[in-house]
């Protein structure tokens, strides 16, 4: 249990933090889940539409720390490359 004033407000901002990063990481995923929907519809225009809009959410995540930077891009590749497999 936190007993110095300092380690309380740590607790408090660990609690804070952790909500928004919790929040931010599941409108992440449901971004993703979009795409991976209209992936799945073979939909190609729908699906496209779906990566744009994941794109600048993602990196949102990157730069708030959520998601490492690499990660992100490896994602975006993938679901790019599955995109663009839909119209062959």
């Amino acid at each position: 249990m936190a007993n110095s004033p300092q380690a309380k407000k740590r607790a408090r901002q660990n609690e804070r933090r952790y909500a928004v990063n919790k929040a931010r990481r599941s409108r992440i995923r449901t971004y993703l889940r979009k795409v991976e929907e209209a992936i799945a519809s073979g939909d190609q225009e729908a699906a496209a539409a779906a990566l744009r809009q994941a794109q600048p959410e993602l990196m949102r995540g990157v730069t708030k720390g959520v998601v490492h930077k690499n990660t992100a891009a490896r994602k975006m590749s993938r679901l790019a490359s599955r995109v663009k497999a839909l119209n062959a």
